[in-house]
């Protein structure tokens, strides 16, 4: 699978030797978005375990009625942070192709 972890990475190799360009292999699912985040920088990371160890000391301290409410919370704003980051790839992968778009076709209508 291929791992974006640098912008040199625009093509891999499949088991045979052939190249496979970056956009096949996204076609082909062996790119992941998702992956992306896995490759969370020192910083986020930190945020991320602070966050998860506030979880589950207040999971710990609540019960009955409070912690099913809270645990529903907690689910809510996964779903909530979920469809909100895929709403920021679909823009920003649209923005990005706007700007290819710009830089490689819109460019040439006054020349042909």
């Amino acid at each position: 699978m291929l791992r974006i972890c640098s912008l040199k990475l625009l093509t891999s190799v499949k088991g045979d030797g052939d190249t496979v360009s970056f956009i096949e292999d996204f076609y082909y699912g062996n790119i992941e978005p998702q992956e992306l985040s896995a490759e969370l920088s020192t910083k986020l990371k930190k945020k991320l375990n602070k966050l998860t160890e506030k979880e589950e000391q207040l999971t710990a301290k609540l019960n009955g009625e409070e912690k099913e409410l809270f645990l529903n919370y907690v689910s809510t704003y996964t779903g909530f942070s979920t469809t909100s980051n895929a709403d920021s790839f679909i823009s920003g992968f649209r923005l990005g192709a706007r700007f290819t778009y710009d830089t490689f076709i819109d460019d040439m209508k006054g020349r042909i």
